[in-house]
């Protein structure tokens, strides 16, 4: 049992207890033994995806006035909001994993080349696993655009190790940071875990975000289980309807291992409805296949939760790469 964190020193609070993160009081237990990880390979269902699947990347403006989001692929997304471009998650890498030869590689090309970008002027890192955070993409952006990057508590230390001089500011739930003029990012609370490694569970803060600009609210989620779903009635008692909610709708099976820690296509439909959200994307699937479901499964049953609830189909829209959706 480590000593102390190795990311982050900081007070005692009900969701940090010296040395680990905790996800909020009442909500369910995200951490498995390696009892559990061999059960679910042990019992793992045949579900192949593609090898490929064809993306055609597109060019975006260099800026936009209104809300516009770009899929890159995954939980990759470039917001334009108010002349302003945001990167949520930047990963361009083809595998999600410390090591070039092993793990989940993607199937779909990047939407957006990154030689492609438009100027970015902030980063929203909501955690620290590799299909979120990737250092290889954070030292390219760095070093083209040298974007803010916004993140929870802990995980400045994991980029500055590699970055030194990136511009990062951090925060706890419930903090606003100012990341341009007229513009805050707001971190909330999240249902995940954390770990870059063996020894670092938990030892640098995740969360989603509600961002503040031109005149409108769009909150990107992060990777983020349903739990109670008083995180999710929370965020609409604080800042009311957003916009746009971008929310994960992919690697949810099996579910007694999953659901602790990656909501499902119903779920991700009721924390659309717990905010209040106007319009909703759905993210996090279909590129890297990192747990059992098939490939269009979540987008499937996004369609068929709709309609089962009488809910506008455009309401809730799954982005593919290269897909680009308007909002006001």
């Amino acid at each position: 049992m480590p000593a102390s964190n190795i990311y982050y020193q900081g007070p005692l609070s009900d969701h940090f207890d010296g040395i680990r993160f905790l996800n909020p009081a009442g909500e369910p237990e995200t951490d498995r033994s390696l009892g559990d990880v061999l059960r679910w390979r042990r019992t793992a269902p045949d579900t192949p995806w593609p090898s490929a699947v064809e993306v055609v990347p597109v060019v975006p403006d260099v800026r936009v006035d209104g809300l516009r989001v770009t899929m890159v692929g995954h939980a990759t997304l470039l917001i334009q909001l108010g002349g302003l471009n945001i990167l949520t998650d930047p990963v361009w890498s083809d595998r999600a994993s410390p090591l070039a030869f092993a793990g989940p590689r993607r199937v779909t090309s990047p939407g957006i080349e990154l030689d492609a970008l438009p100027p970015i002027d902030a980063i929203l890192l909501s955690h620290n696993h590799y299909d979120h955070l990737d250092m290889a993409a954070l030292r390219m952006l760095h070093a083209r655009h040298d974007p803010l990057i916004v993140t929870p508590l802990g995980n400045d230390a994991i980029v500055h190790r590699h970055l030194p001089k990136a511009r990062i500011q951090t925060g706890d739930w419930g903090d606003a940071i100012d990341f341009a003029p007229g513009a805050k990012a707001h971190i909330v609370p999240a249902l995940h875990w954390s770990s870059r490694g063996l020894r670092d569970r938990r030892m640098a803060l995740w969360g989603g975000f509600m961002v503040e600009a031109a005149g409108k609210l769009v909150y990107f989620a992060g990777d983020t289980g349903y739990g109670t779903g008083n995180i999710f009635r929370g965020i609409h008692a604080r800042f009311g309807a957003p916009d746009l909610a971008i929310l994960p709708i992919g690697a949810y099976d099996p579910r007694w291992f999953m659901a602790a820690q990656h909501c499902d296509p119903e779920e991700a439909i009721q924390i659309m409805l717990d905010t209040g959200a106007k319009a909703a994307v759905g993210m996090h699937w279909g590129t890297f296949k990192l747990t059992d479901e098939t490939r269009t499964d979540p987008t499937e049953r996004l369609s068929a939760g709709l309609m089962a609830r009488g809910i506008d189909p455009g309401r809730f829209v799954a982005l593919h790469p290269a897909d680009v959706a308007d909002f006001g």
